[in-house]
């Protein structure tokens, strides 16, 4: 393992590129002096000599038709049906997995089933990257199967590395072989600094665990977000440990925009009542108004023709037979 002497190689710029957001745009405003109702000045007298004074709405979709917002959701599996069944959706950029995950799933944690299970993933068209947690006892066998996986696809594949002292050493001299780097397992603010030091890719807060630890896991995801925006880093939270949709939706409106949930999480996003029955209106309506087959004609009563047939035991014709009696 190699100490870091030279800047991490250069994301791709499909997975750095992040949107502005409202509250760093907000700052950037304030800092070139301009004022709100200066703003509103401007866009008023602009929009007076203008034919058509209501901008066009802005897309999220590339000429491909992709989407190019700033969120992200991840798979949280190791269940190859959970891959077919969900990752043809297109909701998903990833897969994240870990120990544990594949322990639940019954997936080996070896380098080969591991990297197997990458190919899997990868092979799904909306699948950008795999990300995969590194294991060992010190720093040097993380960095090992760290290297060891990420080979599959250095572009696409992400290792994860636990916050600790040794998984820190492992995920810094990672990031200096140009792997790219989670580290997960984060539980405090401080933790962020750590991680956006070493220049890695993505932190992962637990918000469950928090909650079940009697932390304010909401409170305190949020102000890693914040400190992450602060530093102007490229660096993501990637929030691990979802228990509902409800959670995604509170954490998205503060500016969080990465995610990992699992399938349970995933079906809930799909779940409101109204919305099943709006469905089902739906179908209905379209049924009553779908063009009506043509009536069909009545088949006319078929007309039996009765053939009267005379036998007789020589089978004569009845001419010949008359013919003969009156001989």
């Amino acid at each position: 393992m190699r100490a870091r002497a030279a800047p991490r190689a250069s994301i791709p710029a499909r997975i750095a590129r992040r949107a502005t957001s409202h509250r760093g745009r907000a700052r950037s405003v304030a800092a070139k002096g301009e004022s709100a109702s200066a703003s509103a000045s401007s866009a008023s007298s602009s929009s007076e000599g203008s034919e058509n004074p209501v901008a066009p709405a802005s897309t999220h979709a590339n000429a491909d038709g992709d989407y190019e917002g700033t969120l992200r959701l991840f798979l949280d599996s190791a269940d190859v049906e959970v891959f077919d069944a969900w990752l043809p959706t297109g909701l998903f950029v990833g897969v994240t997995t870990n120990p544990a995950i594949l322990e639940r799933d019954g997936v080996e944690c070896s380098v080969d089933s591991l990297l197997a299970l990458a190919r899997n993933a990868l092979e799904f068209d909306a699948v950008e990257e795999f990300q995969v947690q590194t294991w060992g006892e010190d720093s040097d066998e993380m960095w090992k199967n760290g290297i060891a996986l990420a080979r599959l696809d250095p572009d696409r594949v992400v290792v994860k590395v636990p916050a600790t002292l040794e998984g820190i050493k492992a995920a810094n001299a990672l990031v200096v072989d140009g792997v790219r780097v989670t580290i997960t397992a984060v539980y405090a603010p401080h933790q962020v600094l750590v991680a956006a030091a070493i220049g890695a890719n993505y932190v992962a807060p637990y918000l469950g665990r928090m909650n079940d630890a009697g932390r304010d896991g909401m409170g305190t995801v949020i102000s890693m977000q914040e400190t992450v925006e602060e530093l102007s880093s490229d660096m993501r939270v990637l929030v691990a440990s979802i228990r509902t949709a409800a959670e995604i939706s509170k954490l998205a409106a503060k500016g969080c925009d990465t995610f990992t949930i699992s399938e349970k999480v995933a079906m809930e996003m799909f779940a409101d009542p109204l919305t099943t029955q709006a469905a089902l209106d739906f179908q209905s309506a379209a049924q009553r108004m779908s063009p009506k087959p043509p009536a069909k004609k009545e088949k006319p009563a078929e007309v039996e023709e009765v053939f009267e047939t005379v036998e007789d035991s020589d089978d004569v014709p009845i001419e010949e037979e008359a013919s003969s009696d009156a001989r």
